[in-house]
């Protein structure tokens, strides 16, 4: 159920795009033990240069490689999140050689009755899920 948004800096060739979204994918079912077709993702590729991650004094260059994930989801706790984060960071640097510095996460939480699957109903509120 969470909504991810993945940026990314355009180029890639479509079977690496899938393998960072499958990588992600992968994270989150861990991370949250989310249902494996419990699955939202929108890649949205830029240009270099309206992707702007700079690294807040932390004392680090990104490079082209540079994934940032938002994501959208109902709370989760701080142990889970940095399950996830972890995960994703593991898996990006050992399937996608994206390095463990060009990956930034940002959470957006929100409650179960802003969530609509479809037919105009709240499942999480309808009792449906």
């Amino acid at each position: 159920m969470p909504l991810l948004n993945i940026h990314i800096v355009k180029g890639r060739p479509a079977e690496a795009v899938a393998e960072l979204q499958q990588v992600i994918h992968e994270a989150m079912i861990e991370a949250f033990q989310v249902p494996v077709r419990d699955r939202y993702q929108i890649v949205i590729e830029h240009e270099a240069s309206h992707l702007i991650m700079e690294d807040t004094g932390l004392g680090f260059e990104r490079t082209g490689q540079r994934v940032l994930i938002q994501m959208t989801t109902r709370p989760r706790s701080q142990e889970m999140k940095q399950a996830f984060y972890g995960a994703v960071t593991r898996g990006l640097a050992e399937r996608c050689d994206v390095a463990p510095q060009d990956v930034m996460f940002s959470v957006l939480e929100n409650s179960d009755a802003d969530w609509s699957f479809g037919f105009g109903k709240a499942q999480f509120l309808t009792g449906d899920l």
